[in-house]
């Protein structure tokens, strides 16, 4: 199975993954991506900075698999497709 990577990226600051996770499919990654992005704003709070991050997920070559926007995460739409921004 792949493994994912879910760098944070806040403006031009990049958060790196240096672990990643073992994860089925791209669509495991994204649900992981949201669950991830939804835990840290509830914890956090959703201030304009972090509401501009996006999740950069990567695989292990090093190329974007997709890039999910924090404010994406808070929009509850079960039947979003995967998709690359």
């Amino acid at each position: 199975m792949p493994r994912y990577f879910f760098n944070t990226r806040i403006g031009d600051e990049l958060i790196s993954d240096p672990d990643g996770e073992i994860l089925r499919d791209p669509h495991r990654a994204w649900e992981m991506a949201r669950a991830m992005i939804r835990e840290l704003l509830k914890t956090e709070g959703a201030d304009g900075a972090l509401l501009d991050a996006v999740i950069e997920v990567t695989d292990d070559e090093g190329d974007i698999v997709l890039e999910f926007p924090f404010t994406e995460a808070i929009i509850d739409c079960p039947d979003r497709s995967i998709r690359r921004h």
